[in-house]
């Protein structure tokens, strides 16, 4: 894992020197800034247009031969503005030691997307690391940012991980990690008779594969402690089942336990914190994997809360597995239940790639977490449980139909299956993401990536923090 300790700096570390200055630029103040600067620092700025344009950069020698300062481009004001627009410096400033200016805003999320920025996956090709390393922004929890760092590349090496080394045997060995380093009591269940008589549904979809299903569950804090679970989505890879995709749908199929993984870094993050929660994290593991044991369309299956379910489509899987774990969740009466699930592609179609939806029973809770998210740029974007479309849900043969017969509001349709899993009054959030960067950004690299875990852990840190 990238070394964030050695990119994000103590203020006065010894040996460091001074560091180099980022001075941000509005392009509305550029020609302000400009004038105030000395010579030759002006003309030599004016010779390369720098006229605070969004991203553009402008390296400043002195007159020995180093670099001065970094002029940085924040573009109009008018445009709107990404904190995490800065962490692209990681990337490509030349080797050395810089500081932010007191000019740059919102300097703790340019911070920590400098640490994002610099993640590199090396699981399988060596690329060298940024060498470019950040003094911790003034009243700053460096810890705290570099504690986030750590999560988000758990999340992404867990995903960007292939499914050939990432089968559910492997994720469970790699929450079992998590839970080690945590501290918590760790357990999984892969005897194949208990999880077909207690987890149905989660033992029909993995069973088509050679690598058994299984249901991950650890346990960390105090017995006496508000009981906080999570749930993630652990299909390590789907090829659809029996309704196969086509090949372009199983390209990044390997993406599919990015709820499980996105749940693992929130758990590291809350236990690394040492909230005082009693965390249960639950992860049913699963390859959706096509044999002459492949659960079938028209199949009923029986669920571990007794609802029976007619099978519609056995590409919605992860509802099925998701459904056994939250009625796990659900027996416990916990005081929060979050599932994290990359579930339907109706959700990225209402809300695109990069904005995760969310739904949540209990509205204050919806609206601290799109405010946490906002804060923490970290967006989530809530859609409704409308309940006049569970009707869409019937089945003539058995409790529900694992799909609706329509295409319309598929994301809707498909957390109202959920929440029949978790009892009606119950605080619940569900969460569909992509759990993949498919276009680079800053701080935001192409592959895996961790969308709505730092929103859902400041909302985890207000919530229960004493």
């Amino acid at each position: 894992m990238t070394d964030y300790q050695n990119l994000l700096l103590e203020a006065n570390v010894a040996g460091v020197g001074e560091p180099i200055p980022v001075k941000a630029v509005a392009k509305e103040g550029a020609e302000a800034f400009l004038a105030a600067l000395g010579e030759p620092a002006r003309s030599w700025a004016k010779a390369q247009d720098f006229g605070g344009k969004a991203g553009q950069l402008v390296l400043v020698p002195n007159r020995v031969g180093g670099m001065e300062a970094v002029l940085y481009g924040l573009g109009s004001t008018a445009d709107g503005y990404d904190p995490f627009a800065p962490g692209k410096l990681a990337s490509q400033l030349p080797p050395g030691v810089y500081r932010f200016a007191d000019d740059l805003p919102e300097q703790r999320l340019a911070a920590l997307a400098w640490l994002l920025e610099s993640y590199r996956f090396t699981g399988y090709k060596s690329q060298p690391e940024p060498k470019a390393k950040l003094v911790a922004p003034e009243e700053c929890d460096r810890d705290g940012l570099i504690r986030e760092a750590r999560a988000v590349a758990l999340a992404r090496d867990l995903i960007n991980t292939p499914s050939n080394d990432m089968g559910p045997a492997e994720l469970a060995e790699a929450a079992r990690t998590v839970a080690e380093t945590g501290g918590a009591r760790f357990s999984v269940i892969d005897d194949q008779q208990v999880l077909k008589r207690d987890f149905p549904m989660v033992h029909a979809v993995g069973k088509a594969s050679a690598r058994e299903p299984r249901l991950i569950d650890f346990t960390w804090g105090e017995e006496s402690a508000p009981k906080l679970t999570l749930v993630g989505k652990g299909v390590c890879f789907d090829t659809g089942g029996l309704d196969v995709k086509p090949a372009s749908g199983m390209l990044l199929m390997k993406k599919d336990m990015g709820g499980a993984a996105n749940v693992l870094g929130l758990a590291s993050l809350v236990m690394a914190a040492k909230l005082p929660v009693r965390l249960r994290v639950l992860i049913p593991a699963v390859e959706n994997s096509i044999s002459g044991a492949a659960f079938r369309p028209g199949d009923v299956l029986r669920s571990r809360k007794g609802l029976t379910v007619e099978i519609g489509n056995t590409d919605a899987e992860g509802r099925l597995i998701l459904a056994d774990a939250l009625a796990l969740a659900e027996e416990e009466q916990p005081d929060l239940i979050i599932d994290m699930a990359t579930l339907t592609g109706a959700a990225r179609v209402a809300l695109g790639p990069d904005l995760p939806a969310f739904f949540c029973s209990d509205d204050a809770l919806a609206g601290d977490l799109a405010r946490h998210g906002t804060e923490h740029n970290d967006p989530l974007w809530r859609l409704p449980f409308h309940q006049a479309y569970s009707a869409w849900l019937d089945s003539k043969v058995a409790d529900m139909n694992n799909v609706s017969d329509g295409s319309f509001a598929g994301a809707i349709t498909a957390a109202l299956f959920l929440r029949k899993f978790v009892g009606g009054n119950r605080r619940y959030i569900h969460v569909d993401l992509m759990a993949w960067n498919q276009k680079a950004r800053p701080g935001r690299p192409i592959g895996g990536e961790a969308q709505g875990m730092r929103a859902l852990y400041a909302l985890i840190a207000q919530r229960y923090r004493l």
